[in-house]
């Protein structure tokens, strides 16, 4: 199961609209700080919405392959996990 799939749309659809701000700021040569805290406050927003996906895959899909009894795919399923804490990490 996904994370809550509504509530991810509409916080997608928020950074888009956010994005969208930005831009509009950068073709109207608006304050450098003004852009960055606009952009940063989309990086935030975008790291919300990505923890939220990752917590549910955690919780069910990892979950799953863990009760499932199969080694190979418990495997998998941590090694996937390990493979984007490392990207996170970066």
């Amino acid at each position: 199961m996904m994370a809550d799939r509504e509530r991810t749309l509409r916080l997608l659809k928020t950074a888009r609209g956010q994005m969208d701000g930005i831009i509009k700021m950068v073709e109207d040569d608006r304050y450098c700080i003004d852009i960055s805290t606009q952009l940063m406050a989309t990086q935030s927003l975008i790291g919300r919405i990505n923890a939220d996906v990752l917590k549910a895959h955690i919780e069910h899909c990892v979950a799953e392959a863990v009760s499932s009894g199969s080694e190979q795919e418990r495997s998998r399923k941590i090694k996937e996990v390990e493979r984007i804490i490392e990207k996170l990490a970066k």
